[in-house]
């Protein structure tokens, strides 16, 4: 009788455990990225919507006041449409038309207006400019401070320097005059130029300079052939903030101009239709419009003219 075979001892096996993976934590931290990545996106939609909705439905509503006859607005002055029956633009005639034939004489009031922004804009930029440059490159006793001193001139108020103004222009006989208004409001924006394009022309690095230096260019060729063309978005949003300034502004045009209607500037004449008993909220509107108009346009033209000047220092491989 042939016994079994003798069997060896298996060690026992340990149990393995499985290790934990990430896989579930990956995931945690995905989902919340994609949460945040949606509500930021979506909240930024809500802010850019709330924005254009308290920007656009006023100016709206003015406008559509503005189109409107009197009768109409009377009946109902919350309506936002206006229909084709009650669509009219004698409004826009009436404030248009010359004062020798019954109207608002705002046409006048727009060229004035225009002439003394436009002269404000060049003449500002024209010593601007320079002063921004002398400040942001050449090296000089106190050139640390200077731009502060710029910027605590601009923050003077506006009815501090009104009657010392006046009263020396007065003198030099030019206080009823466009001239003598354009000189206050050159006096009034080139600080403020100047520091704001003397912070751009600090970020322009010197070697361009350097290299145009060498290849035998004056300070003046580079700065009119590299610097300026680098610094056209700054130039041109320097000159729509000085332009904003001086087509808005009213107590000096008030105090130079209120003597002599003919050459009133816009806001004046704005102010006008305000204070008139017989005027109409049509014909109030019509001229908030005209004065509101030109500025939007030109904001329109400037932002295609700002992603020019970006794209056009661009190197072109």
């Amino acid at each position: 009788m042939s016994s079994a075979p003798p069997t060896t001892p298996v060690a026992p096996t340990r149990p393995t455990l499985a290790r934990p993976t990430a896989q579930p934590q990956r995931r945690r931290t995905l989902s919340r990225a994609q949460f945040e990545e949606r509500f930021f996106g979506i909240l930024r939609w809500v802010v850019i919507a709330f924005l254009a909705a308290i920007t656009i439905v006023p100016f709206y509503y003015m406008l559509m006041l503005s189109v409107k006859p009197i009768d109409a607005l009377l009946l109902n002055p919350g309506n936002l449409w206006v229909t084709a029956k009650d669509f009219t633009l004698a409004t826009y005639e009436s404030v248009l038309k010359p004062t020798s034939e019954g109207g608002q004489g705002f046409l006048g009031m727009l060229l004035n207006s225009a002439l003394v922004a436009i002269a404000t804009v060049l003449l500002t930029l024209a010593a601007a400019v320079p002063g921004a440059y002398a400040v942001s490159r050449l090296k000089f006793f106190g050139s640390r401070h200077v731009s502060a001193l710029f910027l605590a001139v601009y923050l003077f108020p506006a009815t501090l320097l009104a009657v010392p103004l006046f009263v020396m222009f007065a003198k030099m006989g030019l206080s009823g005059s466009l001239v003598g208004l354009a000189i206050v409001y050159i006096a009034q924006t080139v600080p403020v130029s100047i520091y704001m394009l003397k912070n751009y022309f600090a970020t322009i690095p010197f070697t361009i300079e350097e290299a145009a230096a060498i290849d035998g260019a004056s300070r003046l060729q580079t700065v009119r052939s590299i610097i300026l063309p680098l610094a056209l978005p700054t130039l041109m949003a320097t000159g729509l903030y000085v332009f904003m300034i001086a087509w808005n502004e009213f107590l000096f045009a008030l105090l130079f101009l209120a003597a002599d209607p003919g050459k009133w500037t816009v806001s004046l004449g704005l102010q006008q239709l305000a204070n008139g008993i017989e005027v109409s909220k049509t014909v109030l509107m019509a001229g908030s419009v005209i004065l509101t108009i030109p500025v939007v346009l030109l904001f329109f033209a400037a932002e295609r003219l700002l992603t020019e000047g970006l794209t056009s220092g661009a190197d072109k491989g």
